[in-house]
């Protein structure tokens, strides 16, 4: 009887223990969290402008994620005290301020993908709030799509976006080191949604808010406008935009030592820049600088001068770059080691029809190339030409007639490539081979509709963005005759001022971006192969959408729907008023108008 007491109590004991726990299967929670009500009352109008907090609640625990990347509040509450929940679930969001809010005022909390239930992490998207501290809630909305001009990647839905469009009042001075008054995120396809409008005139703006502030930060983040007011007088859909690389401020970086002497750098791209010594020991020296580079190096001989030879000196230098002036001084310490060297960066395989190319840490201004040789498995010697390059004169062209299959070794004697103040004083043995022409093959492009008669590069990058070949032409076919099979990714980079730098855009001064064009394909070039393209640059399809389906244009609702303008946007194909209340969850809905 005992012993089946106790069978009994451990048969009870198990039966308890499987009952504890989460039950095993049956079906995901795939459900984002559902709002239920907030602590501002349901009309969402007439709300007290002193008042500090918004609550959210909702019907199960959330939680929030980068909500300092998702959470977008327009116009702007600049003193933001707490944000909850914060690391421990709840079941509602609390946002505390200390601003007095603005008379009239619309505002929204658009909170992106930051809220999520805490089981499942399922995203609530897109979430809005919205409430008026007057009498009705502004219901105008702007819509469109947002694209990087220069994209050369097949973008996934994945991948996050940090676009961003916002909208600046139209006053006598408008400062864009602020916030916009209205400010929205663009979604991971590209679409963007300005909800909760006042009637009025903005600038729009879009841009890739690298370091999430809400603030454009020129030079350092890709930037896209309209020099055309945007009068918002009733909704707009099909606003486009195209983004591109923003031009820096000019402003000075620094200096420090390097092979030869100092270089000075500079953020921004000045076309002129003036150099002069303030030191004593330094008068026999020499400036270079490229027009648009941000490097300007100052030559001299370190050593004949007795310059940081044995302790580090402060030398002074005064610059004008572009009538930006001033004096600014660096540490220098002489370094033996930075000796003048030649290398062969191009590798042992000489394409067909190519010059062979070395190069020089030190910039080259005179070579001695009746001192070198040029031979035949090291016997036979080759007749050769020899020059400094015109556009990179840290480089040497050897030009010959070099036999297919052919091993060549040239040999460079020391001292006879020189530097202003060095000269080479180690010789050089460069080994290499002239390839096979079939191991190579040919790619031509005929345009059609190229814009104007401007020169324009065309340029065949790799998957990482490197620029492998590039011609600068104005013809309607252009012909890369020796080229590595592989695929290349197509771009066309417009010159249209002239000025053999391609110009970024500049919001500050309403200044576009040269034109610019991506092939909607990659491009094949295989062994033997003479490959032909031709690229209509009037065809709007693109990495991304290489079968070029478009969803309908809904009616123009105003000139910036009706046209393009100056920056090459596409015609409008964004969602109409239909699909803007598909696209985002929003607390408060109102019908458009």
């Amino acid at each position: 009887m005992k012993r089946l007491l106790l069978l009994f109590i451990f048969a009870f004991l198990a039966q308890s223990c499987a009952r504890v726990g989460s039950p095993v299967g049956g079906p995901k929670d795939s459900i984002a969290p559902k709002f239920l009500s907030s602590n501002i009352d349901s009309t969402r109008v007439n709300v007290a402008r002193d008042i500090r907090e918004l609550r959210l609640d909702f019907d199960e625990y959330v939680t929030l994620k980068d909500v300092s990347k998702n959470l977008i509040i327009s116009p702007p509450i600049k003193k933001i005290k707490r944000i909850l929940p914060s690391g421990i679930a709840n079941k509602y969001v609390l946002i505390q301020w200390e601003d007095t809010l603005q008379a009239n005022t619309t505002y929204n909390f658009n909170f992106g993908n930051s809220i999520a239930d805490n089981n499942e992490a399922n995203v609530l998207p897109y979430f809005n709030f919205a409430f008026s501290t007057g009498e009705k809630l502004d219901d105008l909305y702007i819509s469109g799509e947002v694209k990087d001009a220069l994209n050369t990647k097949k973008q996934t839905g994945t991948s996050e976006n940090k676009l961003v469009v916002g909208l600046y009042q139209v006053k006598d001075t408008i400062n864009y080191k602020q916030k916009p008054y209205y400010i929205t995120k663009v979604d991971t396809d590209g679409y963007y949604e300005l909800n909760y409008l006042s009637p009025g005139k903005y600038k729009i703006i879009a841009f890739e808010d690298e370091n999430s502030n809400s603030i454009y930060d020129p030079g350092k983040e890709k930037v896209g406008f309209q020099k055309d007011i945007v009068n918002v007088e009733k909704s707009i859909s099909g606003l486009n935009l195209k983004v591109y690389p923003s031009k820096k401020s000019l402003k000075y970086g620094e200096m420090k030592e390097t092979p030869g002497g100092i270089v000075m750098t500079f953020e921004g791209h000045p076309d002129n820049v003036k150099v002069l010594s303030l030191n004593d020991k330094i008068q026999d020296y020499q400036v270079t600088h490229r027009p648009k580079s941000d490097t300007v190096n100052i030559w001299f001989d370190a050593v004949k001068n007795k310059v940081g030879q044995e302790t580090t000196e402060n030398l002074k230098f005064s610059y004008d770059a572009d009538n930006k002036k001033d004096t600014v001084s660096v540490f220098y310490k002489y370094n033996a080691k930075n000796k003048m060297t030649l290398s062969n960066n191009e590798g042992s395989l000489l394409p067909p029809k190519t010059n062979f190319k070395f190069t020089s840490n030190y910039i080259i201004n005179k070579i001695e190339p009746e001192k070198w040789t040029l031979k035949t498995d090291s016997v036979t010697t080759h007749n050769f030409t020899a020059k400094i390059s015109e556009t990179n004169p840290y480089q040497i062209l050897v030009q010959s007639d070099f036999e297919v299959g052919k091993k060549y070794q040239l040999t460079v004697p020391s001292k006879t490539v020189n530097s202003f103040y060095e000269r080479t004083s180690d010789p050089y043995r460069f080994d290499f081979e002239a390839d096979k022409v079939e191991n190579y093959g040919s790619l031509t492009f005929k345009l059609q509709n190229r814009p104007n008669t401007s020169y324009y590069w065309i340029q065949l990058l790799d998957n990482s963005e490197k620029v492998l070949y590039q011609k600068y032409v104005n013809t309607d076919e252009v012909k890369f005759d020796i080229l590595k099979p592989a695929e290349y990714i197509v771009r066309i980079l417009v010159d249209n001022n002239g000025n053999k730098y391609w110009d970024e855009a500049d919001f500050e001064h309403d200044v576009f971006a040269e034109d610019s064009f991506v092939y909607y394909k990659t491009a094949l070039v295989k062994q033997l192969w003479d490959s032909v393209e031709t690229w209509d640059l009037n065809d709007r399809r693109t990495l991304d959408n290489p079968k070029g389906t478009v969803i309908p244009t809904p009616p123009a609702t105003s000139a910036a729907d009706s046209k393009e303008n100056e920056e090459g946007e596409e015609k409008p194909v964004s969602q109409d008023a239909n699909n803007k209340q598909l696209k985002s969850n929003t607390a408060v809905v109102t019908p458009v108008k």
